[in-house]
């Protein structure tokens, strides 16, 4: 199967949620609130490995979830974080959004290690919402939503040197002569179904990485065979060496094969061909004479060495012509060195990143002057709030008044006195724009009646 491509479902951890508890000691009655908070949950995190090329270890498992947060203790005590998951990749990775395909991030260059998902932040515990009016709360806020995402793997190796060819003309026996690279090597096509990297030494500390890139064949950049796949992977290759059958003993003409190779590179990105590009007539050891004027070798070195592209005969199985070739492409690689290998951007917000998509609120009209309005937001909101106090009406006020629902009403016709019918709670609306600064006072004593008659009667007590 071949491996540099793969689909993975991720998800963060949820954090944990806030604690509800009172202190209670021996002649300490009431010690008021003392919830911790929950714990933060685990990030999932993206880190490349340079040992890996290939995305094996994906395609045995699709499902990577982070610990979530524990819940917070009595006594303050904080909840236990969630422990980070790391994925380690090849660099060069590509990471896509599966639904959008926009590239999230890319692994390549400094992009070593990044947060691709952070996980929810733990709720707060009760302690945090005591108040000189409300001592004893008796509610904590829930933890943050854990971030989930279906996201496609993509590798496109990092190679100085890039063997490109039709299957069967012996990159992976030159790669194997050139580095300490071990490809599978046999007489039939498509031997080779993943790329191999291997590092060539030459005299005087000098090395580049070279990639045997899978055969190619035609139709590939329409997707024929394994084409994008393999395709993909020419893109960052700073020299290309064209590595074609000089003997023919397969039936197929030299010159051709260039050519059909070459047409299949340029329809799926023709900037491709502007990189160096070297050709290697290999297999050389079959045929009886190179230098007759109607051989393979000839006829490729009239037609290209005027173009300015470097052609070389070499025998991979015999070793021979492999240092000339290998220089070459030294001598390519050190001008083409300044460049930095292209690093997609991202095009997505990290931030924002796996978030649950919130369902719209949903309202109906019961009758003439009863409303129903729910959703998840809504309901969320309504588990870490108490309505029993001022503040926490007041937050409620404002919240629904920040998600657009006091003014969506107003589209569906709500009038004041109208009936509000929430998860259970039942309200009787009124418009605050009709009330001065002032009179807000009105509003909410109608809404708490039994408070504001204790508080006026303390107030006339003093």
């Amino acid at each position: 199967m071949f491996a540099d491509i793969a689909k993975i479902f991720i998800k963060s951890g949820k954090g944990g949620n806030g604690h509800v508890s009172f202190r209670r000691e021996l002649f300490v009655p009431c010690g008021g609130p003392d919830g911790g908070d929950g714990g933060k949950g685990g990030d999932i995190i993206v880190e490349v490995d340079k040992g890996k090329n290939t995305l094996e270890d994906f395609r045995n498992r699709q499902k990577y979830v982070a610990t979530p947060g524990e819940e917070g203790g009595g006594k303050r005590m904080h909840g236990k974080n969630g422990k980070d998951l790391v994925l380690k990749v090849p660099e060069g990775t590509i990471i896509r959004d599966f639904e959008t395909k926009k590239v999230i991030a890319d692994m390549s260059g400094e992009n070593q290690r990044i947060v691709l998902l952070k996980g929810g932040k733990g709720g707060l515990g009760n302690m945090h919402f005591a108040t000189p009016s409300m001592q004893a709360p008796k509610f904590a806020q829930p933890g943050q939503d854990a971030r989930e995402i279906w996201v496609q793997l993509e590798l496109r190796v990092i190679a100085d040197v890039g063997l490109v060819g039709l299957p069967n003309v012996g990159k992976s026996t030159i790669l194997s002569m050139c580095s300490n690279a071990r490809p599978e090597i046999a007489n039939y096509h498509f031997t080779t179904l993943t790329p191999h990297l291997g590092v060539v030494g030459l005299k005087g500390d000098r090395s580049f990485v070279m990639a045997d890139i899978p055969g190619l064949i035609e139709g590939a950049s329409e997707g024929v065979g394994l084409g994008h796949e393999f395709l993909r992977h020419i893109e960052r290759c700073k020299v290309l060496i064209h590595v074609v059958d000089a003997s023919g003993c397969e039936g197929r003409d030299p010159v051709e094969d260039i050519k059909t190779i070459n047409e299949e590179i340029e329809k799926y990105d023709p900037d491709i061909l502007k990189k160096p590009m070297i050709i290697a007539c290999n297999k050389t050891d079959l045929i009886i004479d190179e230098q007759d004027s109607d051989s393979a070798v000839t006829r490729i070195k009239e037609i290209y060495e005027p173009q300015g592209v470097k052609v070389f005969a070499i025998s991979a199985a015999t070793n021979t012509g492999l240092r000339d070739l290998l220089e070459a492409a030294w001598t390519y690689v050190e001008e083409a060195g300044a460049k930095e290998v292209e690093v997609y951007e991202s095009e997505v917000d990290l931030e924002t990143l796996g978030h649950k998509e919130q369902l719209e609120i949903e309202y109906k009209r019961l009758d003439a002057n009863t409303f129903s309005v729910e959703g998840p937001k809504i309901e969320k909101m309504l588990g870490y709030t108490n309505l029993q106090v001022e503040k926490g009406f007041e937050f409620f006020q404002r919240f629904m008044d920040e998600q657009g629902v006091i003014k969506q009403l107003k589209k569906m016709g709500i009038q004041e006195g109208d009936t509000i019918k929430i998860y259970g709670h039942t309200f009787e609306y009124y418009d605050t724009d009709a009330y001065e600064e002032g009179d807000m006072e009105s509003a909410i004593e109608q809404a708490f009646p039994k408070r504001h008659q204790a508080k006026k009667n303390g107030e006339e007590e003093e």
